[in-house]
Order: structure tokens, then C-alpha cells, then sequence
């Protein structure tokens, strides 16, 4: 999961897109990308300059990580605004038996699928579409894991959690991890949602909820 953010809102704690270097390239022309657990730890991946991508930094990461330590393996994961794929491949890199990375931006989809294949994985695959249009829809089958990082000062929360839980993307027993402004108040989760973890780190806040109970059901 990858952090956007809209003109005039840039978090002043998040760092400037880290570039590199290459025949042809210019200076920021493209960011890079470090998984930082797993098999593939260490490997530095390439993504374009996508309307201000910054993957989310690697102590978010080990944190958010640490909570799901015992979760990952064998998991089926969804990482919504995957921006740089930060998230999904780094579950794939911890044992995730399979991520499916949804992002709107066909140069980061291309980017995504062939960062995939760099990895030598057929165990994602990569969406090109609003994260809107693919959760409006109902799931064929629901995810262990879902990531969310969206855009902030859009209100992207407030209408997209409730399809997550209405439309079958979950179900009990499922982590839904989020990121919010610290500066707003969190967002409202489905009432059949429990907050499990909270951390702020600047103007960032990100909460893990576990799926108690399915959809629609009251206590």
C-alpha cells in the first residue's frame, strides 16, 4: 500500500520519494521501493512517479507486521490503492499464499505486474480499475487480509469501508488495516468490525480491525 497525496496536503514526516538512477531516466522520475522482511528482503524494486506514490515507510511496515505476524502465512490479501505494491508484495514476501493489488494508475499496474514477474511470483495479481468500482461489486469469495491506504482529504474511508463489509469482501476473522489523517477523527468502522492495534506516527494514524462477526449481524 502506497500513500498519495492530493496537491497542498503532503504529510511534512513522510520523506521525499527516494530516486534512482538510470540511462534515460531523469532525476524523480521514478521511486524505489525496499521489501524489508521474507524472502525477498533486501530487493529494491523500481515504480513510476504516479501522482506523488511514497510507499509506506519501513517502521510502519515492521510495525503493521509484527501485528499480523501470525496471520500472514498462507493468507489470501487484498492491498487497495497498492500505489508501489509496498504491502501486498511485502505479504507475498512473508508467506502470503496470494495478494491481489488494485490500483487506478495503469503505469503503477505495469509497473506492479512487471515487478512481479522480476520476483519470479505467480502468486499475485494486479487490477487495473478505481478502488470504488471494485469494491462496489460483490466478492466472489472473501480476503483474510485487507490493506488500505487511500488518498487522504478525499473522505475515501467513510465510503469504502462499508462495502468492504456489505458487498463480501470480508468475514469473520479477517484483518482490515487503515490509515488515516491523525488530525481528523477516525473514521467509523462496520459495527461488526473491533479495533485490535492503534499507533499515530506524525500526521499519520493507522489502525488494525478484526472482522468479529459477519456482516449485518448485531451482538
Amino acid at each position: 500500500m502506497t500513500r498519495r497525496r492530493p496537491t497542498g496536503s503532503r504529510l511534512s514526516h513522510k520523506p521525499s520519494k527516494g530516486a534512482t538512477q538510470g540511462p534515460g531516466h531523469n532525476k524523480n522520475s521514478a521511486g524505489e521501493l525496499r521489501i524489508i522482511g521474507g524472502d525477498w528482503r533486501s530487493r529494491k524494486l523500481r515504480f513510476p512517479d504516479a501522482g506523488g506514490v511514497r510507499p509506506t515507510p519501513a517502521r510502519t511496515r515492521e510495525t503493521l507486521f509484527n501485528w499480523l505476524s501470525f496471520h500472514i502465512a498462507g493468507s489470501n490479501c487484498l492491498d487497495l490503492f497498492a500505489g508501489s505494491g509496498a504491502l501486498g508484495l511485502e505479504a507475498l514476501s512473508r508467506g502470503a499464499a496470494h495478494a491481489t493489488l488494485v490500483d487506478s494508475s495503469a503505469a503503477l499496474a505495469t509497473a506492479l505486474r512487471d515487478n512481479l514477474r522480476l520476483l519470479d511470483s505467480e502468486s499475485g495479481a494486479v487490477v487495473c480499475t478505481s478502488v470504488d468500482t471494485y469494491l462496489g461489486q460483490q466478492a466472489q469469495q472473501p480476503f483474510d487480509i485487507v490493506f488500505m491506504d487511500p488518498p487522504f482529504r478525499k473522505g475515501w474511508l467513510t465510503t469504502l469501508l462499508p462495502l468492504i463489509d456489505v458487498h463480501g469482501w470480508v468475514k469473520p476473522g479477517s484483518w482490515v488495516y487503515v490509515e488515516h489523517e491523525s488530525d481528523l477523527p477516525a473514521p467509523t468502522a462496520p459495527a461488526n468490525w473491533q479495533l485490535y492495534r492503534q499507533k499515530t506516527s506524525g500526521q499519520v494514524t493507522y489502525c488494525l480491525f478484526r472482522v468479529v462477526q459477519a456482516a449485518g449481524r448485531s451482538e
